[in-house]
């Protein structure tokens, strides 16, 4: 029997890749047998329309039918599956389902809920299978590549299938007379069912002999072998320009040069003709090599291959069989990258992760000698795909085993290709930078450029005229006021010669002054002056300028360029009556310990040493917002009336590097720990990942905290707080509007405290004012903007102030004060910081149930996942007698809502009123504290509450976001609640209310399963107090209107 699936199209498939978007294709398995169909790019609602066939020989089986996304990089992610068990086929009336859409279903802790659906057209063929698939091409519902697929059972997935001889062979005479009676009983279609089993078989598996088989298996891998080379042109002539695979985040493992070309070292390498896979078994002792062919995988268009042996056993764990799967991410030619997914199968927990390893092969910097040089770097990352409590233990012992065998292949490499030595080949920024060359001239040359223009010229020419006068005149006779030895001038015309040849002198004595003042400048620039300590090098070459504005009569400049970084500055020599000019000056920053947010940049006008230099232009490069590789050639915009007006540039060459690696995030965050007098955790790569891809940041940027907190503008915002080396940012995603916004700390001019008011729901306010003009991109976070155009941002209902206050004071100190600043802010603070000490210390002592319960409330290793769709279940719903206008005095800031919720046990209950957000939708906020039989630690909550009228119904929904302060592990989760009140109908009064709740996990924890469950008690309970009050209320005022 054969069983025959189509798959037809699926629907609301959830989006698996950052873009929005899916690239799925089907997986289907029965028993052994497996299938998979292509791929459809970017479509969540995608459409196959291919079969397959599966031979059936239990009906205990189930078909699994499995959908998942293709990633081009990595693992491919499971969307969902569905499960069919071939007997609930067989006992169908016409042995089939028919076409039926099927509903995905996720993996059990998956936290996407609707995996979508798929179309499905299962059933049974007893007649001849190749009769069925001709009827289904001719009748058009199965294409003729498809269906010769399908009917002879070649897909690659089960080749060995065919090949391999089963135990029901029958004899050569047996099979003859098979395939005569079914060529004679072709069109018969009442051909009984008996005894048509095994003519089925045979005629699915064709007679093939074993020797032609090994023949086959030969000639591919020869084949395969000696056309390698043609497999990678064809893989680079697929090649769209894609950019390098970056690092994976478990770590580097080997970073070395060689001097050797990208391509012979890739085929070193990889080539099946190569024996390198044979050497390095050698040496790590690894045995039963087997190493597959390439091939091009018809799907994906990847070029893969597949490898088996046997690592060597350790002190601890046995010799394990590995299989290790290889596939091209990238070849051009000049760049190789090559993903490796080995599995040890027979290792403990070997189910639940994979190693993934990226093997980079680039084009090195050119040697001094003219040869080529390559740049292998290889990392690796564990790739979980079940959750265990072994994960610490199994990646510590894989980054073992990895940076051992590792450390053998660069020793096997070193041995065949010279190691190249960093210090000997320049570096890319080198590179860059060596071909810049100052422009040498002379000051002969500077001094003719310089003073040959028309003052200079005619005040030589009249001085020549009045030596000449001198000697052809005649002495004059004393007459006047004159005396001997003072000669004045005997009319108004040589009183005006006189102040002219004054003025003129004058005016060639500054220009002289100028000049050599500039002399002096030119040669004491900071061009050449080296880079010193060790940290983040901040390195700058100017090039060159364009159309740069000029102040003078003679329409001609004489530019110099400021570079401010940290507090640090660098000046470039003066060029002299340059429009364009052309620097070629190369300048370094002292190493800083903190990275660099900005460089400003700006253009001065030389005009002598005791007159105030003019700006010709200003910019500021932004190292937050711009990648550091597109810096590396840039021309820059300059900004400024006169620039604007000129449209001024300036070509820059910009470089930083962090000469400590990772060392310097961990020393950054000791020296803030002092700051902050807590200790602070380095983040892992993927909470570090999350956070650049929230805000748009470059790679290097890390996160130092985060805290959950309220900003204040109309209405108070519930959202975190993120602080990093270089910005502050605010994340907030309140009934789908998202606010998200970031400024520097440079940008920061103050920092105050507000005292807890009741606008503030009784929690101190974080009020930070930027300076004027600064943060404009952040507007739309900020409560107030002064007449200055400074902007203040209110955050407030931390859950530890003192700890969030103490970091950002910490954060900005350290990045916007002087030294000046900072000694006297210390002072200022000293008092109140020891006093807080105090209280800390003395906090510390209290009973060890309220110490564990506070450690696990400051915990740092929950990493932030981000705020999504939370999964919402029913925790009351009941039909109450009042009607939904008096139900909802429950939301109306009444005494009666005060008293329902002080009975149930919401102590100091406030709220403030609704405001409307847009048409018919309000928000509120409200405020209270847990009575001490709710909870022990008591604690604060702080909620925003939107309501809006039920669509098409009568109702009201009011959705509720709520954070707890002061109880352990509040700032690792918000409360969502939604109340859907609805009047049952014209002929009953009453309502109906249902409640629904769900959790939105910002952190995760090991206490999820207690944290809901407690909280789902207390929350069915009050929401039964609360509803019981209101229709108490409703009853005895019927009641008393009624008497």
């Amino acid at each position: 029997m054969k069983l025959l699936v189509r798959v037809i199209e699926a629907r609301s498939l959830p989006a698996m890749d950052q873009n929005g978007s899916s690239d799925p294709y089907v997986r289907l398995k029965l028993g052994h047998q497996r299938f998979k169909t292509k791929v459809v790019k970017k479509c969540l609602d995608p459409s196959w329309c291919e079969e397959f066939s599966f031979k059936v020989e239990d009906l205990k089986e189930e078909l699994v039918v499995s959908v998942y996304d293709e990633d081009k990089f990595f693992s491919d992610d499971f969307v969902g599956s569905v499960k069919i068990p071939v007997s609930s086929v067989f006992d169908t009336v016409d042995k089939s389902l028919g076409t039926s859409w099927y509903p995905l279903q996720p993996k059990k802790k998956s936290k996407i809920k609707d995996c979508g659906e798929i179309l499905l057209t299962i059933c049974f063929s007893q007649n001849n299978p190749q009769s069925d698939m001709q009827s289904q091409v001719e009748s058009g519902t199965m294409s003729p590549a498809r269906s010769s697929t399908a009917s002879t059972m070649s897909s690659p997935l089960r080749s060995e299938e065919l090949t391999a001889p089963t135990k029901e062979e029958k004899s050569n005479k047996e099979k003859l007379s098979g395939l005569i009676s079914q060529i004679f009983n072709r069109n018969n279609e009442l051909l009984p069912p008996s005894g048509n089993t095994k003519i089925t078989e045979l005629q699915e598996v064709p007679e093939t002999d074993e020797s032609e088989v090994s023949e086959d298996k030969t000639d591919d891998q020869s084949s395969s072998s000696s056309n390698f080379e043609e497999l990678l042109k064809k893989l680079e002539e697929k090649d769209e320009g894609s950019e390098m695979p970056a690092n994976l985040p478990g770590g580097v493992v080997l970073d070395q040069m060689y001097a050797v070309p990208p391509s012979d070292l890739n085929s070193f390498i990889f080539s099946s003709e190569s024996n390198y896979l044979k050497q390095l078994a050698d040496v790590q002792g690894s045995t039963d090599l087997q190493v597959g062919p390439w091939k091009f995988d018809p799907e994906t268009g990847n070029l893969k291959r597949t490898l088996t042996y046997v690592k060597a056993p350790s002190r601890l764990i046995k010799a394990l069989k590995a299989i290790e799967d290889q596939t091209y991410l990238k070849a051009d030619g000049k760049c190789f990258s090559v993903l490796a997914s080995v599995n040890t199968p027979d290792a403990p927990y070997a189910s639940n992760y994979r190693v993934e390893i990226v093997t980079s092969i680039s084009p090195g910097p050119e040697l001094p000698s003219g040869e080529e040089c390559s740049h292998l770097v290889v990392s690796w990352r564990m790739n979980f795909l079940h959750n265990t409590m072994m994960k610490g233990m199994i990646e510590g012992g894989a980054r073992q085993g990895i940076k051992e065998s590792f450390e053998q292949v660069g020793g096997l490499l070193s041995e065949k290709f010279k190691v190249v030595d960093v210090k000997d080949v320049g570096s890319e920024k080198e590179q860059a930078l060596a071909s810049l060359q100052v422009e040498k001239q002379s000051d002969w040359k500077l001094a003719v450029q310089y003073f040959a223009n028309f003052t200079v010229i005619s005040t030589i020419l009249m001085g020549l005229y009045v030596v000449v006068h001198i000697f052809l005149a005649m002495p004059s006779t004393i007459q006047g006021l004159e005396f001997g030895g003072l000669d004045l001038p005997d009319s108004i015309g040589e009183v005006v010669v006189c102040g002219v040849l004054v003025l003129q002198g004058e005016r060639v004595m500054h220009l002289i002054s100028r000049f050599m003042q500039a002399r002096v400048h030119k040669v004491s620039g900071d061009h050449g002056v080296k880079a010193t300590g060790d940290g983040w090098l901040l390195t700058v070459a100017l090039v060159e300028g364009t159309n740069l504005p000029t102040v003078d009569l003679s329409c001609l400049s004489d530019p110099y360029v400021v570079f401010t970084c940290n507090g640090k500055t660098r000046t470039s020599s003066i060029k002299f009556q340059k429009a364009d000019p052309r620097w070629n000056e190369i300048f370094e920053f002292d190493a800083m310990d903190d990275p660099p947010s900005t460089l400003d940049v700006e253009v001065f006008d030389f005009d002598g040493p005791f007159d105030e230099a003019v700006s010709l232009g200003h910019t500021q490069i932004n190292f937050v917002r711009s990648n550091i590789s597109d810096l590396s050639d840039v021309w820059v915009p300059l900004q400024g009336q006169l620039a604007q007006a000129c449209q001024s540039k300036l070509h820059l060459r910009i470089f930083l590097n962090n000469t400590r690696g990772s060392n310097i995030i961990k020393e950054y965050l000791t020296k803030m720990e002092k700051e902050v007098g807590k200790k602070i955790k380095v983040r892992s790569p993927q909470t570090n990942s999350a956070f650049q891809k929230l805000f748009k940041l470059p790679p290097e940027e890390f996160l130092i905290n985060d805290f959950t907190c309220h900003l204040k503008r109309k209405m108070p915002l519930q959202g975190r707080l993120f602080l990093s080396a270089r910005i502050i940012g605010f994340h907030g995603d309140l009934f789908g509007h998202k606010t998200n916004f970031y400024f520097l700390w440079e940008d920061i001019e103050d920092v105050q405290v507000v005292p807890a008011t009741l606008s503030s729901m009784g929690s101190p306010v974080v009020v930070i004012t930027l300076h004027p003009g600064r943060g404009l991109d952040a507007k739309h976070g900020a409560k107030t903007q002064d007449a200055d155009g400074r902007l203040k941002f209110h955050f407030q209902s931390f859950v530890s102030f003192n700890v969030a206050h103490r970091t950002i004071m910490a954060l900005w100190r350290a990045r916007s004060l002087s030294p000046e600043q900072k000694a006297e802010i210390a002072e200022e603070e000293s008092d109140d910081k020891n006093q807080q000490m105090l209280e800390d210390e003395s906090s510390s002592i209290k009973s060890d149930d309220e110490s564990e319960n506070r450690s696990l409330q400051s915990e740092e290793s929950g990493s932030f996942l981000g705020l999504e769709d939370v999964s919402m279940s029913v925790v009351y719903s009941s039909v109450l007698s009042a009607p939904s206008s008096f139900v909802m005095e429950l939301f109306s800031g009444s005494e009666l809502e005060r008293r329902a919720m002080e009975r149930a046990r919401c102590v100091n209950y406030s709220t403030s009123p609704w405001e409307c957000e847009k048409t018919d939708v309000y928000q509120r906020q409200t405020y209270y504290k847990f009575d001490i039989s709710v909870s022990r630690y008591g604690g604060e909550v702080t909620s925003s509450q939107q309501k809006s009228r039920l669509a098409d119904r009568n109702g009201w929904l009011v959705e509720e976001v709520t954070t707890l302060h002061g109880v352990p592990l509040g700032d690792y989760f918000t409360l969502h609640t939604k109340y859907q009140i609805e009047d049952q109908g014209s002929r009953s009064t009453g309502c109906k209310v249902v409640v629904y709740f769900g959790i939105a996990w910002l952190k995760s924890t090991k206490h999820k399963k207690k944290i809901t469950k407690n909280i789902h008690a207390n929350l069915q309970e009050r929401m039964t107090i609360m509803f019981s009050t209101i229709e108490k209320e409703f009853v005895s005022g019927k009641k008393q209107i009624q008497t």
